[in-house]
């Protein structure tokens, strides 16, 4: 086989970006490199300098996943330097074809190819695999997607769902909600359920019990919690896990999403055991007249470490998107 059998796919966060290549009618990546962003001027001399790293002189078209907004042809990274012109690009390296996707597109694409050892189950069940699918990723922001089965294969939507209200549901959460909005103005469940949101949330529960916050990473609060060194931590991780299983669960209603829902990004796994005994499921299953609607659903953390590889290779054959 030559190398222009090869496509290039991508995964471009505001650190790193990660490049493989799949061969035609495969979404299966290989040769995986990860490439730290800082170190490349942009987007063309990193992409040079992958394929020289795996021997390939030229591929024949190009997908890559960014974590920022698409709009027309120019792309401009959210968290990183990086700028650039999609049909430039393409004619640089004499792509026949090159698209350019939103990092959450590829996550959920990627997601009916990951395998069964990569998804872990957390509650419910069997759910309809003919209903769409929702998949949702705490991370730097909340991604909220949605798969919408087609005859052969699936529709990704685009959406802003991590951007909806938050929505407290008790004294205390009406209290979390004060807090914020004094600092935010708007309070979205993003402002709660990403990396940040997990520190805001950290100290608006000490601002209710009166107490310090001496955590000052969301790290710190995770390793915290998991390791059982500090009450407050281990409090606000877990009503973090309870919130996310609301959100989760409002998403499934809004979507008719009983294919089931996947939870994808880095966050997660990191404290897997902790968020299986967490009030998850509780807040997921919730819904009042609605909960076995909820306890049909099944819900899984996708542990899958190059999901949005897999999404890109995907989108490359996918005319939808």
């Amino acid at each position: 086989m030559t190398e222009t059998h090869y496509s290039l796919v991508g995964d471009i966060g505001g650190t790193n970006a990660r490049f493989a290549l799949v061969e035609k009618g495969s979404v299966q990546p290989g040769a995986i490199e990860i490439l730290p962003c800082g170190e490349y001027a942009n987007l063309d001399d990193a992409v040079r300098d992958y394929l020289a790293r795996v021997g390939v002189s030229e591929v024949d078209g190009a997908c890559l996943a960014v974590a920022s907004p698409v709009r027309g042809t120019q792309v401009r990274m959210t968290n990183n330097h990086w700028r650039f012109d999609i049909e430039e690009v393409r004619a640089q390296f004499g792509w026949s074809r090159f698209k350019v996707i939103n990092d959450f597109t590829a996550m959920a694409l990627g997601v009916p190819h990951v395998p069964d050892e990569h998804l872990v189950h957390v509650c419910g069940g069997p759910g309809d695999s003919r209903r769409p699918r929702l998949v949702m990723g705490p991370g730097t922001g909340l991604g909220v997607s949605g798969l919408v089965p087609i005859e052969h294969g699936w529709v990704p939507l685009m959406t802003e769902g991590g951007h909806v209200d938050f929505a407290p549901t008790d004294d205390t959460e009406m209290a979390v909600l004060r807090i914020l909005k004094a600092r935010f103005g708007r309070v979205s469940v993003e402002r709660i359920l990403c990396g940040q949101g997990l520190l805001n949330l950290y100290q608006a529960h000490a601002e209710i019990q009166g107490v310090a916050a001496p955590l000052d990473a969301p790290e710190k609060i995770t390793a915290a919690a998991v390791e059982n060194t500090d009450s407050l931590a281990r409090h606000t991780l877990r009503h973090f896990c309870e919130i996310l299983g609301r959100v989760a669960g409002n998403g499934v209603l809004t979507l008719g999403s009983t294919g089931g829902v996947y939870l994808c990004g880095g966050i997660l796994p990191r404290f897997l055991e902790f968020f299986l005994e967490s009030p998850f499921r509780n807040g997921f299953e919730d819904k009042g007249r609605m909960r076995p609607l909820l306890e049909f659903t099944p819900v899984y953390v996708v542990t899958e470490p190059y999901t949005g590889l897999l999404g890109a290779a995907e989108a490359l054959g996918n005319p939808e998107v």
